[in-house]
């Protein structure tokens, strides 16, 4: 039986909701701080109850029951199934036993490239970034990649200024014949829509637009040109029970879900 949808969300439950169904029960999935810790929790607490939720810091089948603030935040520890290193956790993803890995990142180009390092000139930059950390071993060794990243012009150029992370490099081969035969993006989920990758070229593929977003939007904000089937569907808005978890099990003080919607 399908289950009820309601219209009262946020575009950051619409976010949360959308990348939390791309996780499938049992698999293991390496999250960062914000909006992949929701995504994965709402999976866990709905669809994939047996998928296992790992983070940098080096907690291993996270089941935690209050809002962790950052990846190394002591809630995390509560009924996980281990506390290992960062060393080991890096280890269990270059040797190909992470599923799903999530990232974000200031610019996000046509192939999935992610910039997360510098805005302008390298040495004189505009922006200096926080740049990768463990960013590029979740790219180039998780099985899948979701990308989670606001949808604006600027954070779609047609290049990105600096791969901090690579996706499908130049398209089509150009990834595996670098030597990263592992992984590559396979969806990138925003504000407004969620889009995947043509099987051939490797360029970005719009799959849905969001509830009240236009195709037209999506274009406006995207630095190039979209793939565009000929049905774009409307992503299926959160259900009342993944509100009601998300609200009320998974960010229940609305340290995340509040902060951003008013950010």
């Amino acid at each position: 039986m399908a289950l009820e949808q309601v219209e009262e969300y946020t575009a950051i439950e619409m976010m949360a909701t959308a990348a939390a169904r791309q996780i499938r029960d049992r698999e293991v999935v390496f999250v960062g701080t914000g909006l992949p810790m929701l995504a994965s929790m709402l999976a866990l607490n709905t669809h994939a109850p047996h998928a296992v939720i790992m983070y940098e810091s080096g907690y291993i089948g996270c089941r935690n029951m209050d809002t962790a603030r950052i990846i190394g935040d002591i809630r995390l520890m509560y009924n996980l199934t281990q506390v290992t290193t960062m060393v080991d956790v890096l280890g269990l993803l270059q040797s190909g036993k992470v599923d799903v890995g999530f990232l974000g990142g200031a610019e996000v180009d046509q192939y999935g490239n992610i910039n997360a390092t510098v805005i302008g000139d390298y040495n004189h930059p505009k922006v200096r970034l926080p740049g990768s950390g463990g960013a590029v071993d979740i790219a180039t060794n998780a099985r899948r990649l979701l990308i989670m990243v606001n949808h604006e012009r600027r954070r779609f150029p047609q290049k990105v200024g600096y791969v901090t992370s690579p996706g499908w490099l130049t398209g089509g081969d150009s990834r595996e014949r670098a030597g990263l035969p592992r992984g590559g993006p396979n969806k990138v989920i925003t504000d407004l829509a969620v889009m995947g990758f043509d099987e051939q070229t490797k360029r970005m593929r719009l799959e849905s637009v969001h509830p009240g977003v236009s195709v037209n939007k999506v274009r406006e904000e995207t630095g190039f040109e979209l793939i565009l089937p000929d049905k774009i569907p409307s992503t299926v808005p959160p259900t009342k029970e993944e509100l009601k978890i998300l609200r009320e099990v998974v960010d229940p003080t609305g340290f995340f879900l509040v902060r951003r919607m008013k950010g």
